[in-house]
């Protein structure tokens, strides 16, 4: 008798357990934030990497027609990968390239930009992350197109720009009738 009642139980348990799994394939894995950002908070403040200054984003917005904003790090295999876009995406005249250093150290940082160059006009550092989750972000690498005259988000990119990412950039920033 006592054998019929763990068996039941058992069987019960393992039917509960597979409910719960199949329901949760049926949910997107997706994050998406309740609030998506439209305007990027130019008064959010940190500490610049090579200056040890307290940098606004308001001061760097604003010189060119627009800005990216790209969230990095040193430790982050695709920032690694998108690095030679960031590059390209410097010699355009009309694109502020700013760079926000998320949870790294500074050394790791300076050396990384050493080894594969610096596009960036400045980069903030954001040692504990919420730097970047004020702006929106929720992993590294993001990328935000700004429009400086209104301070608008164009387009956020998530992961690691891309030949298809760049060439979009580079579309945007080259009719300027945004």
């Amino acid at each position: 008798m006592i054998k019929k009642i763990k068996l039941t139980i058992i069987i019960f348990f393992g039917l509960f357990l597979f409910i719960v799994f199949f329901k949760g394939l049926n949910k997107s894995n997706n994050y998406s934030p309740i609030n998506i950002l439209t305007k990027v908070d130019t008064k959010l403040t940190a500490r610049s990497l090579y200056s040890n200054q307290e940098i606004s984003l308001e001061k760097l917005i604003g010189e060119n027609h627009f800005s990216l904003i790209n969230v990095w790090a040193s430790w982050c295999l695709p920032c690694r990968k998108e690095h030679s876009y960031l590059i390209n995406l410097q010699k355009i005249n009309n694109i502020n390239i700013i760079g926000i250093n998320y949870k790294d150290s500074e050394m790791n940082a300076k050396k990384f930009l050493e080894d594969l160059g610096n596009p960036y006009v400045e980069i903030l550092i954001d040692a504990d992350g919420t730097k970047s989750i004020e702006l929106g972000a929720y992993g590294v690498p993001e990328s935000y197109l700004i429009n400086n005259k209104n301070k608008k988000i164009i387009k956020k990119f998530i992961g690691p720009l891309d030949d298809f990412k760049f060439k979009e950039i580079v579309k945007i920033a080259s009719n300027e009738k945004i």
